[in-house]
């Protein structure tokens, strides 16, 4: 037996609304590697997110009749020869629509400054550990149940950034360590390390930003990329369809030809 199905945050359905108005519907894949939405939706595989669009966008269970239409044959008559010739009902290139084009809202993150803001906030002289962190923030704010899952790798990144410390799975603020041989006095040490800590912050954010940004140009040059391979892949078919079509014309033309000169024309 296979994991019962968890029930879709708002922040997982919202993250989807986003994907699809960013890439269109039914490109799943191109959802999941977005680095705004993977957050939100990594624990969704490809047909999760395809039955909770159909859910959200209120269709029926399917996509509608699979039936497709078949031409009639023409039926013999006995007051003239039959003809075999069959016109080709062929369906028209449905136009490519590129959805870069949507606006798309990026989701905000402010997660990050909440675990800061908790870790500063309990001041334990070992560091806090995971559960104290989520206790704290959920009785200052409502938070979706991903972010539980999500916190550990918070946590990881923040130490990366060195804005957090974690000694034996415990973590607290990072210590900034002291310049110069002089021992400067309380209220400069206070401004110093302010400095220090704004230029920090400004500094990983621009950082930070800037890594969102690219992975957001990238998400799109590769959605452009694929659209423009879809484009050749329709060309090539339209030709092929005008080629056979030319052909049949030629066709009906030397039959027309002949029977107008009064000879009989069989067609296998």
């Amino acid at each position: 037996m296979g994991n019962p199905k968890q029930k879709w945050t708002a922040e997982e359905e919202e993250a989807l609304r986003a994907g699809v108005a960013k890439y269109g519907k039914g490109n799943w894949k191109l959802i999941q590697r977005d680095p705004e939405l993977s957050p939100f939706l990594f624990a969704r595989s490809n047909i999760d997110l395809k039955d909770k669009w159909r859910n959200l966008s209120g269709g029926p269970g399917g996509h509608g009749s699979r039936e497709k239409s078949r031409p009639s044959k023409p039926k013999p008559t006995s007051d003239g020869p039959q003809s075999s010739v069959v016109i080709k009902q062929t369906a028209m290139p449905k136009p490519l629509i590129d959805d870069s084009s949507k606006s798309f809202a990026p989701i905000p993150n402010r997660y990050n400054e909440l675990i800061i803001e908790a870790v500063s906030a309990l001041k334990e002289p070992n560091g806090s550990d995971s559960r104290a962190i989520v206790g704290y923030i959920e009785q200052r704010q409502e938070v979706p149940q991903s972010f539980k899952k999500q916190l550990c790798s918070r946590l990881k990144r923040l130490v990366a950034l060195e804005k957090l410390e974690k000694v034996q799975n415990r973590y607290k603020i990072r210590k900034d360590e002291t310049f110069g041989m002089k021992t400067p006095s309380s209220k400069q040490n206070g401004t110093r390390l302010k400095k220090l800590q704004n230029t920090g912050h400004i500094a990983c954010d621009a950082v930070e930003e800037a890594s969102v940004t690219a992975a957001y140009l990238i998400a799109e040059a590769e959605n452009k990329s694929f659209l423009a391979a879809e484009a050749v892949k329709e060309a090539e078919r339209v030709s092929i369809m005008a080629e056979d079509a030319d052909s049949q014309l030629q066709l009906a033309k030397e039959i027309f030809e002949t029977c107008s000169q009064g000879e009989i024309v069989l067609i296998a």
